[in-house]
């Protein structure tokens, strides 16, 4: 799909005097179409999955040739980077994705009714890619806040199996949000990079109201990049205290099998003597024999209970 602006009342589909043309997908006559009014090449799709950085930056024909993993699903979708590609030059900017963004929507509409510059649209579409990735670490910072307020509560009322059940979930939940971080923190570094070369590279023709602005997107930037940062060091902290969690909660129940095990070994033992029935034993003639077997087997379960008590482990 081919979107070009400012918009044509008239509806004709010639890109002459658009300063942005916007391709979806775009199918092979629409890049034709555009490199036949600009004389510039539409980058191939391999291209936009370059991880070089000399690959993602380059310079061609005097445009500025750039591309960044985008994050541009909605909210409540998965969080998988889109290569995207922007040429930038005097005379207009060129971008190519191939999902549809909330922050690229945005700026189209800011386009559709007065004529930017190629320069100031690209402006624009960084800020709003910033402001957007700003929102979703806002939103990743809130999860973790929900997951560091059950992990840390001071409730411990609930049963094992249930602690358990809930913080592996909660371990899902802070590790996919680790992912998406990582994600986030790699294409703000790539917007970085953009902002900074759009600023070297194109400064014999670019506005310095524009430049300020770039820099500016690259303050932003650094700002979010501090923060995401933090963010990951919050997760491995979740992480390893509930996995810390869930182990002292397994070592108390292991604890407390031990001390049954430990404390039913007399009583077994006295039991089990008791009950062979020899004809030579005294105990079987006792008026009190019974009650003698039934206090010794107490008293052995006692002994246990009391010397753990003494050395405070239970």
């Amino acid at each position: 799909m081919l979107n070009a602006f400012p918009a044509d009342p008239t509806g004709t589909s010639s890109l002459a005097g658009r300063t942005w043309v916007d391709l979806i997908d775009p199918t092979a006559a629409e890049r034709a179409s555009f490199e036949a009014a600009f004389g510039l090449r539409v980058p191939a799709k391999d291209e936009l999955g370059e991880i070089e950085a000399t690959s993602r930056l380059q310079i061609d024909k005097g445009a500025l040739y750039m591309t960044a993993p985008l994050i541009l699903a909605a909210e409540g979708e998965p969080w998988i980077p889109a290569p995207a590609g922007f040429v930038l030059s005097k005379q207009v900017l060129l971008t190519v994705r191939s999902g549809k963004s909330a922050a690229f929507d945005a700026v189209a509409k800011e386009c559709a009714g007065e004529k930017l510059e190629p320069s100031g649209a690209f402006v624009c579409i960084l800020e709003e890619l910033v402001d957007h990735l700003a929102d979703l670490l806002e939103a990743s910072g809130r999860d973790l806040d929900e997951a560091s307020h059950v992990i840390f509560r001071q409730d411990n009322a609930k049963r094992l199996s249930h602690e358990t059940a809930m913080l592996r979930q909660l371990m899902l939940r802070t590790g996919r949000t680790s992912e998406r971080m990582s994600r986030i923190h790699y294409t703000l570094v790539c917007l970085d990079r953009m902002a900074k070369f759009t600023v070297d590279r194109a400064r014999d023709w670019l506005a310095q109201d524009i430049a300020a602005r770039l820099q500016s997107v690259s303050s932003d930037i650094a700002s979010l990049v501090q923060f995401s940062e933090g963010l990951v060091s919050r997760v491995q902290l979740l992480q390893d205290a509930a996995t810390g969690i869930i182990n002292i909660d397994q070592n108390d129940v292991m604890k407390v099998l031990t001390i049954a095990s430990v404390v039913g070994i007399p009583p077994v033992l006295v039991v089990g003597i008791y009950g062979m029935n020899f004809k030579n034993m005294p105990e079987l003639s006792w008026t009190y024999g019974y009650e003698y077997g039934l206090a010794l087997v107490v008293i052995t379960a006692l002994v246990p209970l009391l010397w753990f008590k003494w050395k405070d482990w239970i």
